[in-house]
Formats: C-alpha cells, sequence, structure tokens
C-alpha cells in the first residue's frame, strides 16, 4: 500500500505503508486472545496474534506462517473483520482477518505470556491494545450465538 504526503516544500514524497496482519481465531463463539510479553510498555496488554507481511509475501500467507510460528497452529484464514487501523505514528496499517483452527490444533503460548478463549460478553475483561481495540466491535456479531 503506498501514501503520499507533502514534504517540506509541498511536494509529495511516496513511501510504503507497512502491513502488518492479526487474526481472530474463533472457536466454538470465542475468540483467541493473546497476552504480549514485550515490549514493556505494552506486556500484559492483549492482542490478536499476528505481524508483519514479508516482502513478496500475501497477507493470508503472512498470517498462517505468523500463527504457526506464535502459536505453534494451522489456521484456514477466512474474510477481513473490521477496517484497516493505522499504527506506528502512520507508517503501519493492521489488518484483521478471521481465522480458524485445522487439523485439531491447539495454541500454545509460544511468544505470549497467556492465552485466553473470549467469548462477546468477554471481550471487554482485557485491556487490548490501542490497534487491536478498534476491531472489538466488528468482533462482536461474529461471536453471537447462532
Amino acid at each position: 500500500m503506498r501514501t503520499e504526503r507533502a514534504n517540506g516544500g509541498g511536494q509529495a514524497e511516496r513511501r510504503d505503508l507497512k502491513v502488518v496482519v492479526g487474526a481472530a481465531i474463533i472457536e466454538d463463539g470465542r475468540v483467541l486472545a493473546c497476552a504480549r510479553s514485550a515490549p514493556p510498555e505494552v506486556a500484559g496488554m492483549w492482542e490478536f496474534p499476528g505481524g508483519k507481511v514479508e516482502p513478496g509475501e500475501s497477507e493470508t500467507a503472512a498470517l498462517a506462517r505468523e500463527c504457526a510460528e506464535e502459536l505453534g497452529i494451522r489456521v484456514a484464514v477466512g474474510d477481513r473483520v473490521g477496517r484497516n487501523v493505522r499504527m506506528a505514528h502512520g507508517r503501519s496499517v493492521l489488518k484483521v482477518y478471521a481465522a480458524r483452527l485445522l487439523h485439531g490444533d491447539q495454541p500454545q503460548a509460544l511468544e505470549h505470556s497467556a492465552l485466553r478463549w473470549l467469548s462477546a460478553a468477554e471481550l471487554d475483561s482485557v485491556t487490548w491494545l490501542p490497534a487491536d481495540a478498534p476491531i472489538v466491535a466488528a468482533l462482536r456479531p461474529l461471536l453471537a450465538p447462532r
């Protein structure tokens, strides 16, 4: 994704916007929340697992890779959840996708301090990272009993 902004001379300068992907892993009407272990300023806050999209990698491939690295799981990536969220002083954008576990895999906290499965009623029981918080409202209908 590219954006343009005016530099001091009034000319537009181009820069690449980094894409960060997150997984709203949903199972049995609950979503997986992961507690950050680092850096210190966000340790203990909750997020959707994921990470940066590497050059030449699709968003869905990056999300599958990040889930394997962070949680030791395989996922099927579904539709987008919520809107794009600007982060890192406008240098990055977070895109969250719904996902489901494959092959009976169970998440492990390989890079997080804790994992919790949250129902719609429990979404506000944790302190979400600022970038992940806007996704919570869009997620509620996906967790409603059918």
